[in-house]
């Protein structure tokens, strides 16, 4: 039976979670707690609660009255400051800000209106989609530490990491490719302009003469900044892939660059013809058009991060005279002592100096079950306190700690990552090339024999028309578009490179704990006899104190908000929890901690061999009953598993134990393998045996703990609730909603190169035709003009509609 119970209830005006009829109150108003009505007071004390008008309850729950001062310390360090800042001139400073709780246009609204909280601050400019806060502010009048502390009180903490603190890398690639870009756009429609009497073969004696050589000499002016500086790109990869003894498809590309205006260039001087350069100009154009696109696609989401983006910024450190001062996690030597507070992670390799502590391994090794630590004990960089704060001292620095060992394996450190995709088109290139260069050389040799003079303008014609630009354009264009549907229906790719990867997945292998299961949502229920309402307070009394995760999702599942002062608690971590109240006492946790703190006999308690957790429950003295707690499955897990066809594998690895094996084996039952109690480097290794049996595997997990099998996989895939939220490296980031249609995106990746092998089909048609004009002597500048553009267009227009109609079918979403 549901243990939940009618309990007369307020909503709190700020959060909108429930409060009991002795809740705060203030102008009428109930708050569930003194930080909730903090926030009010300050918004009220400046005229600003329209931000309760915008939309209801707006605000989050506060459980704490202020910021504690040393917390933030750490940001009057000058260096600190410099690295956090976006800009600074005089006193005028702007600094951006991360900010998870952004949800809502009331958060909107209140953060653009901070000016009227700080005095100093000049504006504040909110980004909903990427929940950022840029604030400009006067530091002549306050200063980054101020406003920081603002935001923490009014329940807006900026998310400071350590990543943060290393250099800012400043990459000028965007900007040269606009440049470039804009610098081929304009040439070519000046160049197409100045060719327009050569296009209708006006009259070219006397003065149109003159005026066909200033035009020519423009032409030239006008593609020299092309060749020299748009084009430069493909020219250096071309040469690069040369002086390695390969060809990719710059190559070919590189020499129609060099054919078109060669030939240009000559026919110009030479007063032989007009030349091509309005083909060369445009041919530059479309291609950086395609590499725009490309690079648009996956600029969207940051990846490959490491282990500084899961650390906090700063802790607190205790000086030899006893005081305290926060300070930045990469200035922490070995034995400085450090306190981490309640679900804080411990920035480096630590030992103990409290005598006992709580801590949560799950973010390295996948484990939820929480591990008792004792004084003198090694706590590993990554784990979180449960509970109170605890005194640690330094073992290790942070860039040495058991943490950076993840990013220390070889399949971080493996360069060939970044190459281990040859895409279709440049695996064809070389026998493109050869084939391209065998027919220029053969009508070279034919054309010797009927006309010599001619000979060399059909081999360069051969070179110009038979250039891959339609080939260049129609993998970026395709696999553009497909990253965008991904993206629109929960699957958000590193790049488009990693899509065939994608679509050559015959192996699918998934974490559990976070993957899985959500063991932030575990399903609570109770059996056991009916408890009455005071007794439901005392058992949320308990488990409100109690710092095991177990005792805090029953106290969720209770929505208790009137808890009782306990004359006595206790509590054995990792057993139970004890207390007494004025009139009885109540025990809480597993069954052996009841039989040892009651009088209870053996029999009255049921030993129980059930799937996830069971914590019973004692009130004076006597057994009453026990909450169930399982582990919830994300929702379509059983959709995507019944999905996985002949020709695929599944396989399961977690870092937790085999509680769940049972309801996994049922709700799937045909595991290749299923494995627990693995280790970071066990689940890489079984990776890595996958890929030597000739399997293509996509691994599915989260975690830091699955960080190094993400990126040792042929696909990484990590699930996320928040997209926003870090990942660790992997190829793509999925909505755990998404986890239903993770087969179908594979099927769509798959036809995205069919839809790409159609589209290298219709540029072929567009260079064999036009090899017919060059072989027969008959490509003439008005030809090559309209030939090479409609080809480029009309690739980017069959890839882009072909492969939403594709998913359209496939029933995925393909706009918007």
């Amino acid at each position: 039976m549901n243990i939940i119970q009618s309990i007369e209830s307020h909503t709190c005006y700020h959060c909108g979670e429930n409060c009991d009829k002795d809740a705060l109150n203030t102008d009428g108003k109930h708050f569930c707690c003194e930080g909730c009505k903090t926030v009010y007071s300050i918004l009220n004390d400046h005229n600003l609660c329209n931000y309760y008008k915008l939309d209801a309850n707006p605000g989050q729950t506060i459980r704490t009255t202020g910021v504690e001062r040393k917390r933030f310390e750490y940001l009057t360090d000058e260096d600190v400051r410099k690295k956090l800042i976006d800009f600074k001139h005089g006193n005028t400073v702007s600094v951006t800000f991360f900010i998870p709780g952004i949800h809502c246009t009331s958060c909107v609204w209140l953060l653009e209106n901070l000016q009227k909280i700080e005095e100093g601050v000049l504006r504040g400019t909110v980004n909903f989609l990427k929940r950022t806060l840029n604030i400009v502010y006067d530091a002549s009048v306050t200063d980054l530490r101020s406003i920081v502390e603002l935001l923490t009180t009014i329940g807006y903490e900026p998310n400071l990491k350590l990543e943060q603190l290393g250099e800012k890398k400043i990459s000028g690639m965007q900007r040269s490719l606009w440049l470039k870009l804009g610098v081929a756009g304009f040439c070519f429609g000046n160049i197409m302009l100045f060719s327009f009497p050569e296009y209708l073969r006006m009259d070219q004696s006397g003065s149109s003469e003159m005026f066909r050589y200033f035009f020519s000499g423009l032409n030239i002016a006008l593609s020299l900044p092309v060749l020299l500086y748009s084009s430069v790109d493909y020219l250096k990869s071309a040469w690069a892939a040369l002086s390695q003894k390969g060809i990719n498809l710059d190559v070919p590309i590189s020499i129609g660059i060099v054919a078109l205006f060669g030939r240009s260039l000559y026919e110009i001087l030479s007063g032989t013809g007009a030349g091509y350069l309005d083909s060369f100009t445009g041919f530059i154009f479309f291609l950086l058009i395609g590499k725009m696109v490309q690079k648009k696609t996956f600029d969207r989401l940051s990846f490959d991060r490491d282990y500084k983006s899961y650390l906090p910024i700063s802790v607190i450190r205790v000086s030899d005279f006893g005081t305290e001062r926060s300070i930045p996690v990469n200035k922490l030597n070995i034995g400085d002592q450090i306190i981490i507070r309640n679900q804080e992670l411990v920035p480096s390799d630590s030992v103990l100096q409290s005598e006992e502590a709580q801590v949560d391994y799950s973010f390295i090794t996948g484990e939820s079950d929480p591990v008792n630590i004792i004084k003198g004990d090694q706590i590993f960089a990554g784990a979180k306190i449960i509970g109170g704060h605890a005194h640690m001292l330094v073992a290790r620095k942070v860039e040495h700690s058991y943490l950076t060992q993840l990013w220390e394996n070889e399949a971080f450190k493996d360069t060939s990552m970044e190459n281990r995709v040859t895409s279709f088109a440049d695996r064809i290139s070389p026998h493109f090339t050869i084939t391209v260069l065998s027919i220029a050389l053969l009508a070279l040799i034919v054309w010797w024999q009927i006309e010599p003079t001619r000979a060399f303008t059909i081999f360069t014609a051969v070179l110009i028309i038979a250039c891959p630009c339609a080939l260049a354009l129609s993998t970026p264009f395709t696999l553009g578009a497909t990253v965008n549907i991904l993206s629109l229906n929960g699957l958000y790719l590193k790049s488009t490179d990693v899509v065939e990867e994608l679509s050559k997945a015959n192996a699918f292998v998934f974490d559990k704990t976070g993957t899985l299961t959500e063991s932030e949502k575990n399903s609570v229920h109770y059996v056991g006899e009916p408890l009455s309402e005071t007794e439901l307070k005392l058992v949320a009394s308990v488990s409100r104190k109690s710092i095991h995760p177990l005792s805090k999702n029953i106290f969720k599942s209770l929505a208790v908000s009137d808890l009782l002062n306990a004359e006595d608690y206790y509590e054995i971590p990792g057993k139970g929890a004890f207390a007494k109240f004025e009139n009885t006492s109540i025990c809480l946790g597993s069954r052996t901690f009841i039989l040892e703190q009651t009088d209870i006999d053996d029999k009255d308690i049921p030993g129980l061999r059930k799937p996830g957790s069971v914590v019973h429950i004692a009130i004076g003295g006597e057994y009453r009953g026990f909450f169930e707690l399982e582990n919830k499955v994300r929702d379509g897990l059983t959709e995507l598993l019944n999905s996985i066809d002949e020709g695929h594998e599944a396989y399961l690895l977690s870092g937790d134990n085999e509680q769940d094996a049972g309801k996994l084996s049922k709700l799937f039952p045909n595991w290749k393998v299923m494995l627990f109690n693995q280790s970071p480097l066990q689940k890489l290794n079984f990776i890595e045996d996958l890929k030597k049996e000739g399997k293509h595997v996509v691994m599915i997990g989260d975690g830091l703990n699955d960080a190094g099998a993400l990126q040792a996989s042929n696909f990484g895939i990590a699930i996320s609730d928040d997209m926003s939220a870090f990942s660790p490296a992997c190829d793509a980031i999925a909505e755990s909603n998404s986890l239903n249609k993770l087969n179908s995106l594979v099927d769509f990746s798959r036809a995205s190169f069919r839809i790409i092998i159609s589209s290298f089909v219709i540029s072929l048609i567009y260079n064999l035709t036009g090899l017919g004009f060059a072989l027969t002597g008959h490509l003439s500048p008005l030809v090559a003009a309209i030939l090479m553009p409609l080809s480029s267009v009309s690739i980017m227009a069959f890839t882009n509609i072909t492969t939403r109609l594709k998913a359209k079918n496939m029933g995925l979403r393909i706009w918007a």
